[in-house]
């Protein structure tokens, strides 16, 4: 990076609360207990707020990211920080991996009352996706969506600003994840897009499938 002139972009550590948790509402079992990994996609979502300062006053962003891949799967942008705006996010990434199978998806977040609202919840079970919530109420319990958040300040809105109105930092964002799950390479994931990697996911089990089926046939047909 250096013979190149690159520099890395650093993190920076201004602070906004987004989620506030009421003690009031049910609230699930921690079902991943800080361990942030997956077998492959659509094991395990992490799900997060986070916020942004523009002219017309402060703006909220959802995402809903894939373990696995890393892939942003859903995400909305609104200037309250409303329950609907965890929800629509919430409802992009089940339209967008739905065709793959929900069944058993494991949905982590931290306490906030977007998160645990009866209509989010309701949403979860009706697309067979379980809920897990953070039960130590820091960081580390969604450390991977906060994490992602930090990315997102980092490469995004941190070098892009300053940021006129709720309209601007949607398009961006809508770019942003266009860039980031198909041509931003990942160390995590081996130095390729979460795209790249999801797909390389599936040709090999694909392939597998298929070595086991021959298999199968020529057993039962020897002749």
């Amino acid at each position: 990076m250096k013979d190149q002139g690159l520099l890395g972009a650093r993190r920076g550590r201004r602070f906004k609360k987004t989620t506030f948790s009421d003690d009031r509402l049910p609230r699930p079992s921690d079902l991943v207990d800080r361990q942030f990994v997956a077998s492959a996609p659509n094991r395990l979502w992490v799900a997060d707020l986070t916020y942004v300062k523009t002219h017309s006053g402060w703006v909220y962003v959802a995402f809903v990211v894939d373990v696995f891949s890393r892939a942003i799967v859903g995400w909305q942008v609104s200037t309250s920080l409303r329950r609907d705006l965890a929800l629509d996010a919430l409802e992009m990434a089940i339209h967008s991996r739905n065709a793959q199978g929900l069944s058993g998806v494991v949905h982590h977040s931290d306490r906030g009352v977007q998160y645990l609202s009866i209509r989010y919840s309701e949403r979860l079970g009706e697309a067979g996706v379980v809920a897990s919530v953070g039960s130590r109420g820091d960081s580390y319990d969604n450390a991977l969506a906060e994490s992602f958040n930090g990315l997102y300040k980092t490469e995004l809105i941190h070098r892009r600003g300053p940021w006129r109105n709720v309209e601007h930092v949607e398009w961006e964002t809508l770019t942003y994840v266009d860039w980031f799950n198909n041509r931003r390479l990942h160390g995590e994931i081996g130095d390729v897009p979460p795209r790249e990697f999801e797909a390389r996911y599936y040709e090999l089990n694909e392939s597998e499938s298929l070595d086991v089926l021959e298999g199968f046939v020529s057993s039962q047909n020897p002749g």
